[in-house]
């Protein structure tokens, strides 16, 4: 299989998640999201990522327009298909109910038929103002496998040949069903969610086994485990997988702290760089909503990290060795 995987090896592995640009929980003005992306790109970042679902548009606009004086050929772009953006103006003076803080003026509507792919794909274009996308993922097919492992991809492939965008993949938040895409469908790359991390590395089962045997990159993004591991100090009420965390799970991160602590590396650090441990991992993208946020990224992906860290992790079952 012919890889086709747009990163430069020379550009650093880390990738900016544009989720927080379309007001993911509290609202963000354009000049804070435009010096986010300034910033990440002075810092060498070429990987952005985003989605029509991210503030029903707000964060492909906004990335598209801090994106718009860059040279095109310098920087990689992904976005997702799978959820249209259907007019509601009846609706624009309630919030969107996606967990997003903008007006309700779309709703999402599922549609993985090779149409909606098309139109999906023709709004996203649109909104980023670019005339090509690099890389396009099937955005949470998980209750959708049918369709969008045969007309959804069908579409996107169609769209690679005739070089309207550069790679095929698919996104999720388990690696069971990606592992099912890599083994099924001629996809490029799969984007992972908070399943390959310092506290679960079930996609070492399943997702990183085919990625391997067939070429897939994976990039892996929720490193931090919807924010359990973005703190050396855990608190109480630190969440794990977007709820409360279980206490077992607090007493395994905080056990992680304590070994990372022994090492002199910040637990987030170690966090960050963990999955860019299995080859198969091409790039982690972080959830940026700051200038600030992807400076301390990028500080946490430059940090040593002794192997003798990951060594004492593993000789404690920590992690996977």
């Amino acid at each position: 299989m012919t890889s086709r995987i747009p990163f430069d090896s020379a550009a650093p592995p880390l990738g900016f998640g544009a989720a927080q640009l379309g007001n993911l929980y509290r609202p963000t003005d354009d000049e804070t999201s435009r010096r986010a992306v300034d910033a990440a790109w002075e810092l060498g970042v070429r990987y952005f990522d985003t989605a029509p679902h991210y503030g029903l548009g707000l964060s492909e606009r906004r990335l598209g327009a801090a994106l718009a004086s860059r040279p095109r050929d310098q920087y990689a772009i992904s976005t997702k298909v799978g959820r249209l953006l259907v007019p509601t103006p009846e609706h624009a003076d309630r919030l969107d109910d996606g967990g997003f803080a903008v007006p309700a003026a779309f709703r999402r509507t599922w549609d993985f038929s090779r149409d909606g792919i098309l139109r999906s794909l023709d709004a996203s274009l649109d909104r980023l103002g670019l005339d090509r996308i690099d890389i396009v993922y099937l955005h949470d097919p998980d209750e959708h496998w049918a369709a969008a492992s045969t007309t959804g991809v069908g579409a996107l492939i169609e769209l690679r040949d005739q070089g309207v965008i550069g790679a095929v993949g698919a996104g999720m938040n388990q690696s069971a069903v990606l592992a099912e895409f890599v083994r099924r469908c001629d996809i490029d790359l799969v984007m992972l969610a908070g399943r390959y991390t310092l506290l679960d590395q079930s996609a070492a089962d399943d997702l990183l086994p085919a990625a391997a045997e067939r070429g897939v990159g994976v990039v892996a993004a929720g490193a931090y485990n919807s924010g359990l591991l973005s703190s050396d100090r855990i608190p109480d009420d630190a969440k794990y997988d977007y709820a409360d965390a279980p206490a077992a799970v607090l007493a395994r991160a905080r056990r992680i702290a304590e070994i990372c602590a022994q090492h002199g590396v910040a637990l987030p650090a170690a966090a960050v760089q963990f999955p860019l441990r299995r080859p198969e991992v091409v790039s982690v993208v972080l959830g940026t909503r700051t200038a600030e946020q992807i400076v301390q990224g990028a500080e946490r992906m430059a940090t040593a990290v002794p192997d003798a860290l990951w060594s004492d992790l593993a000789a404690q079952g920590l992690v996977r060795p």
